[in-house]
């Protein structure tokens, strides 16, 4: 598209590549402190808001939403868990967040989240543009970088920014603008996924259950007072197609069986599909005028909860930090976003790779490796330092003691 006419010129401070949570977040940071962005997303707003991901937030991330004026409906529409549980050898292991490290974290869905970003940018008059396509990201080198794209009315736009955020999520075109030679991928393929389903069903258990057995590994999560969100181990390739109602529960309910008589309420399932697990991490996060955050520049295997939470805490930092570089201290304020997300980013990657190794089933595990896993989760629940570790993990790092 570069030799396309050009309909309309604008100028801002900042442009945002991606209008999810991450990038709304950092729009709605940006516009509080009197700098104007424009956010654009290949997406309709329709489309993402629709799109059912993760629902776990941590207390930081809960208090930003509300303390920053995005909005309040988390307290009347989100759920506060102080706990989990881990279900092993047939018995319940609840841990406690509150008791332990005195913080918890809220149910509440990224689907909700966006809604209140995008609804918050509405009110606030910022600009966002949903549904674009031919999106160029040109001349990231220099103190000009520009953005080209094209609106659903045909129009072909070009916004001049001094600094680019990539936003773009986990398939980023952001990311591949910093040369190879320039840059380090890290990344792990996980031998198995995670089977998800949506379930019209009264809740089986007021928080997250994490379930290991001689089956295989479970979790059991919540949506409302009627919708669930629970999934299981399977096989990367499987097909939901091969899948019935009946199988589904049959396979969840003996993952979560136990001495207690724990059963799953069941209901119609009206969503299936098949996560695979996958651990990335792109550096650097910045190149030039433009940096990465969010899923553009790292993403977590599920199981810990930490994907939204570390994309939040990325527009945070790098909020403070662009805030800087427009200000008296120029360009070399970015010096100061990459060592302080990264930070983050590998303890998440730790946490979730250590939850993940603990809850699920390698193949070809031997019967050694499984008396060992149950091993583990026995010290994890039998300690307070192990109880201690998996809450402070959890919960997450508060941003005055990390990054």
């Amino acid at each position: 598209m570069a030799d396309a006419a050009i309909d309309t010129v604008t100028s801002v401070p900042v442009v945002v590549v991606g209008a999810g949570p991450a990038g709304l977040m950092l729009a709605h940071l940006l516009g509080r402190a009197g700098v104007e962005t424009i956010a654009i997303d290949t997406r309709t707003r329709h489309e993402i808001e629709t799109t059912q991901r993760a629902g776990i937030l941590e207390a930081d991330a809960a208090r930003d939403l509300i303390e920053t004026g995005v909005s309040d409906r988390i307290l009347r529409d989100g759920y506060e868990h102080e706990g989990v549980e881990l279900r092993f050898g047939g018995r319940p292991h609840r841990i406690n967040f509150k008791e332990l490290v005195g913080e918890s974290v809220w149910l509440y869905p990224q689907t909700d989240v966006f809604i209140d970003l995008a609804d918050a940018r509405d009110r606030d008059g910022g600009t966002v543009h949903f549904g674009i396509k031919d999106t160029e990201v040109l001349d990231i080198a220099t103190d000009s970088p520009r953005v080209r794209c094209t609106a659903t009315d045909g129009m072909r736009h070009e916004i001049r920014a001094r600094y680019v955020v990539g936003a773009d999520g986990s398939r980023s075109m952001c990311r591949d603008l910093v040369p190879e030679d320039r840059r380090v991928r890290y990344a792990k393929e996980y031998p198995f996924a995670w089977f998800g389903i949506m379930t019209e069903a009264p809740m089986s258990a007021p928080e997250l259950v994490y379930a290991h057995s001689e089956h295989g590994f479970a979790l059991v999560s919540q949506r409302t007072e009627t919708v669930q969100r629970m999934y299981f181990q399977c096989d990367p390739d499987e097909s939901v197609d091969t899948w019935t109602d009946d199988r589904i529960w049959e396979t969840l309910q003996a993952r979560v069986a136990g001495e207690d008589g724990f059963r799953l309420k069941e209901g119609p399932i009206f969503e299936k599909t098949v996560l695979r697990f996958r651990s990335f991490v792109q550096e650097p996060m910045r190149r030039g005028s433009m940096a990465l955050a969010g899923d553009a520049a790292h993403t977590v295997p599920p199981t810990g909860a930490r994907g939204l939470n570390l994309a939040l805490h990325d527009v945070k930092v790098l909020a403070g930090v662009l805030l800087r570089a427009l200000g008296s201290e120029g360009e070399a304020a970015l010096d100061d976003y990459q060592p302080r997300a990264l930070q983050r980013v590998w303890r998440a990657q730790n946490f979730s790779y250590w939850m993940t190794q603990l809850l699920h089933t390698a193949p070809g595990s031997t019967p050694f490796d499984l008396r060992r896993q149950l091993g583990e989760l026995d010290n994890v629940v039998g300690t307070r330092a192990g109880r201690t570790y998996l809450a402070e993990q959890y919960t997450g790092w508060p941003t005055s003691t990390l990054g």
